[in-house]
């Protein structure tokens, strides 16, 4: 019953046929459009075996196609499910703190906040005051105010803390992707590339160094240098 329903209510989008009324339509195709009496709009659908389809009721003659009616229907469920596919689906992830959160388990929240912000969704940081902890809301307004600083590359506060109960609320959305920073799990594989390049060109200064001043290529060029600048001279 329900499949039926759905069947009917799709059919009722659109006039077909003899339900459209008026007296003249305009008719589009890939070569263009023609504006005829709806009449004759309907024998030429029934000569092709088509259905003339109102697709456009408010332009001034309503526009009209000739398709086959299910196949307009397809196409027409198949475009809105590929733009459903284009469109960024954003999610709320939820971080939670306590009113006295020690330094290691915020710099570890913030790690997440910031990859949650990199991937496109809004961040819901909040502290819970559970029982007395109420009393300390002061200083879990400070901490909330100093994660969305930390986060000020990556997001931009929405809403500002607020007390909801036993929960102090704060919202960041992230920025536009034009102006996306780049993620922690970048930045951490970046400074470990840039340490090792360093280590390198350290070992390689140390291998210089402990080279024998009078041997080696490198002395061998040096003294072959300066043994032609002598016969120049001469």
């Amino acid at each position: 019953m329900k499949n039926d329903q759905r069947k009917n209510q799709q059919q009722q989008q659109y006039r077909i046929n003899e339900q459209i009324r008026v007296r003249d339509v305009r008719i589009v195709s890939d070569t263009g459009s023609t504006v005829m009496p709806t009449r004759q709009a309907l024998d030429m659908a029934r000569a092709q075996g088509v259905d003339l389809v109102e697709i456009s009721p408010n332009a001034q003659p309503p526009v009209c196609r000739l398709i086959d009616y299910s196949k307009f229907l397809y196409q027409q469920k198949k475009r809105a499910k590929e733009l459903k596919a284009k469109q960024v689906k954003q999610e709320v992830k939820e971080i939670r703190f306590g009113p006295q959160t020690d330094e290691h388990d915020y710099q570890f929240k913030l790690k997440h906040a910031q990859e949650f912000l990199s991937d496109g969704n809004k961040v819901r940081a909040y502290v819970f005051f559970r029982g007395r902890s109420i009393l300390f809301k002061e200083q879990g307004e400070v901490l909330l105010l100093r994660f969305a600083n930390d986060l000020e590359e990556w997001g931009k506060v929405e809403k500002m803390p607020s007390l909801e109960g036993k929960k102090m609320f704060l919202y960041i959305a992230p920025k536009k992707s034009g102006a996306a920073k780049k993620s922690q799990q970048a930045l951490d594989r970046e400074r470990r590339e840039a340490e090792e390049g360093q280590t390198q060109r350290e070992a390689e200064k140390e291998i210089d160094t402990e080279m024998p001043a009078g041997g080696g290529l490198l002395a061998n060029a040096k003294i072959s240098a300066e043994a032609l600048e002598k016969l120049k001279n001469n």
